[in-house]
């Protein structure tokens, strides 16, 4: 005797060698022996053999009508051997019932399984719907095969050319067009960034970076819905002729300064900074656009502008305008360089200049201001301005070192790039050029008076500090941090420092204006009209929103940065560099701040200039493959000295520091790194440098 049953969810045929109770001991065609449960027994046959049942029940089924087969089970339920004798019009043979029970296992949109061997017919509705989706499947098939052959064959298909964003950084991986695009990326064996930039569908690699840095943080675009600038607030106007130093790219023009001439020794030195606190009010429609993107975005050779181009351009310092300023006068006596006094208002100043680092810097140096020599404008206050500089980086320098800090390194090299027609240029410049600290100097000076101003009259305010904080190993203590209330910034050197000075771009600074702005206007009654108060909620909100977008801009900043200094090698054929160890296996060129790890280098002095051969770059993955040639010169003992703050940054963040010199530590937040970027972050945000 043979047997056709169902073994886990499989159908089978076998010869009976023994039964004994409850199962079968059963031989299959192919010799295997198993024991068989009756329960799971569906047909019992002498003939045909076991082999050939199978057989011949697959035939059986292959000329089965699916649909004649439904309307003939009718609604009820029913076992497969009835419906048998139905379809084939007598008892069916077990060939004929094998195959019909295959048939019916096999369709089951067409029919119900209820049992062994019993089955129901589906309602008409949902077999339609049933048969109406397995037919798109067939056409989302066939589409999606042909969506492949096009990304196989260079062509994007036109379906997938407004998709292009969302499949590369935020796909639905259900989605047609996401699956054949993997399918394509599989076959060819390549990426989706690469398969998109060879069909079209992304221009380059810089707009692939841009592409994705704008969906993961400006999905709804960058441009400004239209709004009514405030009106012009009345203020007395400054006795004054207040210029400004910036990068030749600035627009954002949020500090300036003036100088005058006392009796008895005495100058009254004016730091001046764009008051947009005086027109933008919290909580109004402009604060809700500020809020939302928290600072200015920089790139080389673009920015994203925090306010609108027509707001900054009604509060921003140009030349030949009277506009709304914060402004704190500092009265000097020249004879010591010591503060005599200081006062903060709230007033119009009148610009008479904005001086532009690009045409000065080769003028303004350390042995022009030291002999007076040439001829550049307002040639009198910065001499003025350079002593007053210079004393305040001295005390800084010695209240540094009272926090048991090592002096500042003052021979890091930062790197201007300008970008013109996809072409760009990558210049050097030694940091603590006279501009430049003059403008670091008084920044510092500013943002620490007035954080002070904020503590004395019991106002809140957004405050970055550095130092005393918890966590084990050096790094983690010096980490910069920002706080709701006054704290030391132990790397500057200051005993509190709240950013105020960049209004225009940076929402912190806008914030802590408004709260300057209370204080300056109501004196000791600021706490009670100050728009934020003490443990106020949406204060510590905004310091968490400002701290996240600040993060994500500044790692956008860093890989168009690198994404520049690959198109510079490009540019300039560069095959074999000079480059410059910041530590272990971790190099940076020196003609642009690109940094390289080279794995599996032997061991090189930390400082040493060494050359090498560049092998080739990526301009999608920001990759470089090198080898080091040799070393050039290893540095002295006294050129460069290895501290033991240094020993504890990690290879991770030395990879990410492109603006780092020779000595510089590669701890982004390091104590020695942050207040160098610090003093120049004021002087050079606008050309691209969301320094720490």
């Amino acid at each position: 005797m043979n047997l056709f049953f169902e073994e886990s969810g499989d159908f089978k045929s076998g010869h009976v060698l023994s039964h004994s109770g409850e199962s079968y001991q059963v031989e299959l065609p192919s010799g295997k022996r198993s024991k068989v449960r009756v329960k799971d027994v569906l047909l019992q046959f002498e003939s045909p053999a076991a082999a050939e049942l199978l057989t011949e029940a697959h035939l059986a089924a292959e000329d089965l009508d699916l649909d004649f087969l439904w309307e003939v089970a009718g609604t009820e339920e029913f076992g497969f051997a009835e419906l048998g004798g139905e379809y084939f019009g007598h008892a069916p043979t077990p060939s004929e019932a094998a195959g019909l029970l295959m048939k019916l296992h096999a369709a089951p949109i067409y029919f119900h399984k209820k049992g062994k061997g019993r089955y129901k017919a589906a309602p008409q509705a949902s077999l339609q719907a049933a048969q109406a989706g397995i037919e798109k499947k067939r056409l989302q098939s066939l589409l999606q095969a042909q969506y492949v052959e096009e990304l196989k064959a260079g062509q994007l298909p036109q379906a997938m050319q407004a998709l292009v964003r969302q499949l590369l950084f935020k796909p639905d991986k259900n989605s047609l067009e996401y699956k054949a695009l993997e399918a394509a990326c599989n076959d060819l064996h390549t990426s989706a960034p690469r398969l998109m930039l060879a069909c079209g569908g992304i221009n380059s690699a810089k707009e692939l970076h841009m592409s994705k840095f704008l969906l993961e943080n400006f999905p709804k675009g960058t441009g400004f819905a239209p709004l009514v600038v405030p009106a012009m607030p009345e203020l007395p106007v400054a006795d004054v002729q207040a210029f400004s130093i910036d990068d030749v790219t600035t627009t954002e023009i949020d500090d300036a300064f003036s100088l005058q001439i006392l009796a008895d020794g005495l100058v009254r030195i004016g730091i001046h900074i764009a008051a947009p606190g005086l027109g933008i009010r919290p909580g109004d429609a402009i604060d809700a656009i500020a809020r939302q993107r928290m600072s200015t975005v920089y790139m080389p050779g673009d920015k994203i502008t925090m306010l609108p181009d027509e707001l900054v351009q009604a509060f921003t310092l140009g030349a030949g305008q009277t506009r709304p300023a914060l402004s704190l006068y500092a009265t000097v006596d020249t004879a010591d360089w010591s503060i005599i006094s200081t006062e903060s208002r709230a007033e119009a100043v009148p610009m008479v200049s904005n001086l532009r680092l690009n045409d000065l810097d080769s003028l303004v140096t350390e042995e022009a201001l030291a002999t007076g020599e040439g001829e550049y404008p307002h040639k009198a206050e910065l001499a003025v301005l350079w002593q007053w500089a210079q004393v305040l980086e001295q005390g800084r320098m010695a209240k540094r070192e009272s926090f048991g800090l090592r002096p500042e390194q003052n021979n890091r090299v930062d790197f201007n790039f300008y970008v013109e027609d996809d072409v760009v240029s990558v210049v050097r410049r030694k940091r603590g050029a006279p501009l430049d600290k003059i403008v670091a100097e008084l920044m510092i000076f500013a943002n620490s008076s007035w954080g002070k101003m904020m503590h004395e009259h019991g106002v809140p305010g957004i405050y970055r500090a550095q130092g005393g904080g918890t966590g084990n190993g050096w790094a983690a203590k010096m980490q910069v941090r920002m706080v709701t209330h006054a704290a030391p910034h132990q790397g500057l050197g200051v005993d509190q420092y709240a950013w105020s000075t960049s209004p225009l771009r940076r929402y912190t600074d806008l914030v802590n204006q408004w709260q300057l702005l209370a204080c300056v206007q109501h004196g000791v009654t600021a706490p009670m009209v100050a728009p934020f108060k003490q443990r106020d909620a949406s204060l510590f909100a905004i310091v968490s929103a400002f701290e996240t977008a600040y993060a994500a801009y500044g790692d956008f900043q860093s890989n168009m940065e690198r994404y520049w200094c690959l198109r510079w090698l490009g540019q300039e054929n560069n095959r074999q560099v000079e480059a410059v160890v910041l530590k272990d296996e971790i190099f940076r060129l020196v003609d642009i701040p690109l940094v390289i790890r080279l794995s599996g280098t032997p061991p090189v002095a930390r400082g040493a200039q060494v050359r090498l051969d560049l092998i080739g770059w990526d301009e999608v993955d920001l990759t470089v493959e090198a080898r080091l040639l040799e070393v050039i010169a290893v540095p002295g003992a006294d050129t460069l000295v290895q501290t033991e703050e240094e020993d504890e940054i990690s290879d991770t963040e030395a990879e990410t520091d492109v603006a780092s010199g020779e000595q510089a530590a590669a701890e982004s937040d390091s104590a020695q790194q942050q207040a160098a970027a610090e003093m120049a972050s004021d002087a050079d945000a606008d050309k691209g440098a969301l320094a720490e």
